[in-house]
């Protein structure tokens, strides 16, 4: 993953207001219809092995519950590096995502093992805290290990108009995050349209965010195809604009192989390629990584296995 070019910061609120809002606007039924369509492509047998196994890579196995303790954390951890313990063919996931006081035990249980950890941070889910908190989340995390930081934006600026506090507070948690990526959550579900994700998509991107995320996975709706696709389309314009890569990572509804495969094909066919890699694309999942277990030792035995066969996450 490349740390992204930050492009410099807007003079003024009305500066940054005219850009976004001087983006094409989307066309809702056009989005739709191109989503539905690409939901309906068929993958062959021998290429849906390699996407399952693809899919498995782009997993960020994520634990975000008050009840978390590092026991959970580490068991997770366990399964991040040895997804099926009976097939040491089933590859790693690409993170193990948790809050920021449980970074330091799950660094601990994925030393060596090439496995990322990342943290929520900066007052998630809400985002509703003090700058000076979110900083001071931020550098505890990347202190204790964190690779990735998993920021949520201020919504309520958002909707309101103040694009300029937004866009300082994401360029301040890229600084606190030092050599650390950052993945900055939109919370697609709450801003109402899709050309309020086309915006808020770039506006992340010019303040500094290596990837682009759709939700927490605590707001209905979140992983939207819709929303998906705008933030794919974002990706590829600012890469065709400037030549720099931002990773984009749906999460938050995606349960089932079929919905990782049908996002893969979104994104082959909408950004391109390069992002067919968890270097650029990932799947934010706590139970996803279960079925495509179930579906890959389905493929490559022919008995297809109960849900019961790997451990509930």
């Amino acid at each position: 993953m490349q740390q992204t070019a930050i492009a410099e910061a807007p003079a003024s609120n009305r500066a940054l207001r005219d850009f976004l809002h001087g983006l094409p606007g989307v066309d809702e039924v056009g989005v739709a219809k191109r989503a539905a369509g690409l939901a309906t492509r068929s993958v062959k047998t021998t290429a849906k092995a390699a996407a399952i196994d693809l899919a498995v890579r782009m997993v960020d196995l994520t634990t975000l519950e008050g009840a978390d303790t590092p026991g959970k954390v580490r068991a997770l951890a366990a399964k991040a590096r040895r997804p099926d313990p009976a097939d040491p063919t089933a590859p790693p996931v690409a993170a193990v995502c948790v809050y920021s006081d449980l970074v330091a035990p799950a660094v601990q249980a994925l030393r060596g093992s090439g496995v990322a950890v990342a943290s929520v941070a900066t007052a998630f889910p809400a985002g509703r805290a003090p700058l000076e908190a979110k900083l001071a989340d931020t550098r505890r995390a990347v202190a204790d290990g964190a690779a990735e930081i998993d920021m949520v934006i201020d919504r309520g600026a958002f909707l309101a108009g103040d694009y300029l506090k937004v866009d300082e507070e994401i360029r301040a948690v890229k600084e606190a995050c030092g050599p650390a990526h950052l993945k900055v959550i939109l919370e697609t579900g709450e801003l109402a349209t899709l050309d309020n994700v086309r915006r808020a998509s770039w506006l992340a991107i010019r303040a500094g965010a290596d990837f682009i995320k759709t939700s927490t996975g605590k707001v209905s709706p979140a992983a939207t195809p819709q929303a998906v696709l705008v933030m794919l389309q974002a990706v590829r314009e600012h890469r065709d604009r400037t030549g720099a890569l931002v990773g984009v990572k749906p999460a938050g509804g995606i349960r089932t192989t079929k919905d990782a495969i049908r996002n893969l094909v979104m994104v082959g066919e909408t950004a391109g390629p390069e992002w067919l890699d968890p270097a650029l694309f990932r799947i934010g999942a706590s139970s996803l990584l279960n079925d495509l277990l179930m579906q890959r030792t389905r493929l490559g035995t022919g008995t297809y296995p109960g849900p019961d066969y790997f451990t509930i996450d």
